[in-house]
């Protein structure tokens, strides 16, 4: 067996890593807050937020945060973001600000649209700005975050890989069960009824 030492420099690189994220979502929550545009976490940090009401343990990290905006308040979004230290690129049809001028695109805020579809094959459009509810963390604080059935529906939708192991955690924890395939359409539906009947498949 091989056996690989951390000394206490790579350790500190792992908890900056995961702060940095922390401090990147509540900037960008906070922020749009008080530029009163309304918002929505979704992806990543919205699965953790949702996890984290059933079970802390259980929450699993991730890279940049994502947010939902309606199109009309973009280019506010541009003007409250940039105040806050943010530059906006849009780079393959995908809309994001950057962290600073040093940035790379993980280590940005990607942006979504409500109500609109992420590729035109999309199965459904992402969540409306109403599908979302107040949420608070003990790590970022208040902010606003997409609602628990219209975040399974987006995960549906993309249903990349990370996207079936955000829906397994959520099935994990107790946050979904058999009673919601039926909730969403055909395809949608069938997606979720698979992951509940084998979630190792």
């Amino acid at each position: 067996m091989t056996t690989v030492s951390f000394d206490d420099s790579i350790l500190d690189r792992m908890v900056l890593a995961v702060e940095k994220v922390r401090s990147r979502l509540k900037r960008t929550t906070s922020t749009l807050e008080a530029a009163g545009i309304r918002y929505a976490v979704v992806d990543g940090n919205a699965v953790a937020a949702w996890v984290a009401k059933i079970d802390s343990a259980a929450v699993r990290n991730t890279q940049d945060v994502d947010i939902l905006i309606e199109r009309k308040d973009l280019d506010a979004t541009k003007v409250a973001l940039k105040a806050a230290g943010f530059i906006y690129r849009h780079v393959k049809s995908i809309d994001m600000f950057l962290d600073g001028p040093n940035a790379k695109a993980r280590d940005a805020v990607h942006v979504l649209f409500a109500g609109e579809k992420v590729r035109p094959d999309s199965l459904a459009p992402s969540a409306e700005i109403t599908e979302c509810e107040s949420t608070d963390t003990e790590s970022s604080g208040t902010f606003s975050v997409v609602s628990l059935e219209a975040l399974v529906r987006m995960k549906l939708t993309s249903y990349r890989d990370k996207d079936r192991t955000h829906l397994r955690d959520m099935i994990e924890v107790g946050l979904l069960d058999d009673t919601w395939p039926t909730r969403y359409p055909g395809e949608l539906g069938q997606r979720l009824q698979q992951l509940l009947d084998d979630p190792d498949g």
